[in-house]
């Protein structure tokens, strides 16, 4: 998969990206970053990419010129994929989303920045706009990152355990279950036994209901939405029992 990044701070992608995961993704083809600065398709001497609003008011606005040069230069016009604005208006990335987004071939990220973007930008470049949550950053460039990460480590190939993704919190519809590790005591805390057992279908029904347990406890609202078995339905009857 191919991401292509426009953005006025470059520079804030390279550490993330050369690091763990994305950067050996990336090493094994399985994953391309490509990251183009705003500021070189500008053609004064300021390499001016924002302007004062129209009406008055505080703050700045990105200037449609560069933008579009820029995201028509490397994409074409109509550009050639998914260009995704990244913006406190969008609509709230999730898991799902994160999963549709990993069947494209390829995806372009804007990263805004200043009061936002001209609105033509929006209306006659855009074509998708996600936000990561109801606040608001100094720009898209930490947004545009999440997005990478969340979409990559769903490509196949990426994650050492081909099932990695499957289990993750959001990914099924519930939170993740405990995970624990060598030792199997630390000071006098014991590594539950059943972990321990060898009986991978003990472990398949704890692993379960502790996923279940930990969503009824932090996140009830994903629970409701969530189409339990009637064996699902059973436990977490108990576990309410259990809390009255």
């Amino acid at each position: 998969m191919r991401f292509d990044v426009f953005t006025l701070l470059p520079e804030t992608f390279s550490p993330y990206l050369q690091a763990s995961i994305l950067q050996k993704a990336a090493g094994r083809g399985l994953v391309d970053f490509h990251i183009h600065n705003i500021r070189d398709y500008t053609h004064d001497r300021h390499h001016t990419t924002d302007d004062m609003p129209y009406g008055g008011g505080g703050g700045m606005v990105m200037k449609p010129e560069p933008v579009f040069e820029a995201v028509e230069s490397v994409l074409g016009a109509p550009p050639a994929c998914p260009v995704i604005l990244l913006t406190p208006q969008g609509r709230v990335f999730n898991q799902k989303i994160a999963g549709e987004l990993a069947q494209l071939p390829r995806l372009a990220l804007l990263s805004g920045r200043y009061e936002g973007v001209d609105e033509r930008i929006r209306e006659h470049l855009v074509t998708d706009e996600i936000s990561i949550g109801d606040y608001v950053l100094t720009g898209g460039e930490l947004p545009a990152l999440i997005l990478i990460d969340a979409i990559t480590r769903l490509l196949p190939g990426v994650l050492g355990d081909p099932t990695g993704a499957e289990d993750d919190s959001h990914a099924s519809g519930l939170l993740e279950y405990p995970h624990y590790t060598r030792p199997p005591e630390f000071r006098s805390w014991k590594v539950p036994d059943v972990l321990l057992s060898g009986d991978h279908g003990k472990i398949a029904r704890w692993r379960r209901e502790q996923s279940l347990r930990r969503t009824l406890a932090k996140r009830p609202d994903m629970l409701e939405a969530f189409e339990l078995t009637k064996e699902d339905q059973k436990f977490v009857d108990a576990v309410k029992k259990e809390e009255r």
